[in-house]
């Protein structure tokens, strides 16, 4: 590398810090303002629920890649397994992913 394109790297990585923790900066000065049971929290998290329930219906349903390959059967009874562990044990989200993962591999490991 040569000096000024070491330079110029330089630059860019302080900037893009800059810039990142700029926005940071001015995000913490609103969310004091901000109240979280307002509307308009209410309506970005409803949205933000129903497009993670498409994604995940998505991923189940009409799946891209390997995953095309997996039966539905398999792909739906691992997403029910890992629902049911959910409400099972205490709304808890890492044990509910966990057991569903490893149920799916589980049945598309050994059937």
């Amino acid at each position: 590398m040569t000096e000024s394109s070491t330079i110029a790297l330089a630059l860019l990585t302080c900037g893009a810090i800059a810039g990142t923790y700029i926005w940071r900066g001015i995000g913490v000065m609103f969310a004091a303002r901000i109240k979280s049971d307002g509307p308009v929290f209410q309506w970005v998290t409803f949205v933000s629920y129903a497009m993670l329930g498409g994604l995940i219906a998505r991923m189940v349903i009409l799946p891209i890649g390997p995953l095309m390959e997996t039966p539905l059967l398999f792909r739906a009874l691992a997403f029910v397994i890992g629902v049911g562990v959910f409400f099972v044990a205490g709304k808890r989200v890492l044990p509910a992913v966990f057991i569903g993962v490893a149920s799916f591999i589980l049945l598309v490991s050994y059937f």
